[in-house]
């Protein structure tokens, strides 16, 4: 089980005390709101992993809510919860940035599972925009490192810059680059050919 931290919004004392049973067997921490504001406080004040909300509520209902967290927040999992099963407010929930909603009466199993499977989408969306940030700060475009990868793991023969830049029609100053990204990655072998004549020529290989 992931250790999580969830935040569960809802002015039900009944369906709060419920849901932090179900953290509480899943082996997760919960803290409750009795309301939106309450939540949004909560919120900022706190990190969590997910939260749940529900739909009606006084004061500010879950779709305010909603949209109050999603103005601060673009990646934490929000899932709604609700009786109103009615298409247009499925779709006014996702359309101010609901993750997704489930219909009361909450099933403890079904619960525990949307939520793992909910944390670990966000964590692998947050890991994807990371890298995305990464590659963009040095330069690197993840197509033209593939196209180039690709290229290099078809190669049985170690082949220096100018071959491979030949070979796949891009710049040779382009070449090295990303040659030089994947030797710091570990992709990549840097190896010596001794000429007859002149310094020792670098050849790269796909590391297998």
């Amino acid at each position: 089980m992931l250790a999580l931290k969830i935040l569960i919004i809802d002015d039900d004392p009944s369906l709060r005390y419920m849901l932090t049973e179900i953290c509480k067997h899943a082996g997760w921490e919960s803290d409750t709101a009795e309301n939106g504001k309450e939540g949004i406080d909560y919120f900022e004040q706190e990190q969590y992993d997910l939260i749940l909300v529900d739909y009606h509520m006084p004061e500010m209902d879950g779709l305010q809510t909603v949209k109050e967290i999603r103005s601060r927040n673009t990646h934490i999992p929000v899932l709604v919860l609700t009786v109103d099963e009615r298409q247009e407010i499925a779709d006014q929930l996702l359309e101010e940035g609901a993750t997704d909603f489930a219909l009361k009466p909450v099933k403890a199993p079904d619960m525990i599972s949307r939520i793992q499977l909910h944390v670990q989408l966000a964590n692998m969306r947050q890991h994807q925009e990371q890298e995305e940030d990464v590659f963009s700060s040095k330069g690197i475009s993840r197509h033209t490192l593939q196209h180039i990868s690709n290229y290099l793991k078809k190669q049985k023969e170690p082949i220096s810059v100018d071959e491979l830049s030949k070979n796949i029609d891009l710049a040779y100053p382009t070449v090295y680059r990303y040659l030089m990204h994947l030797l710091d990655e570990g992709k990549v072998n840097q190896l010596l050919s001794h000429q007859k004549i002149g310094r020792p020529k670098k050849l790269y290989q796909w590391y297998a």
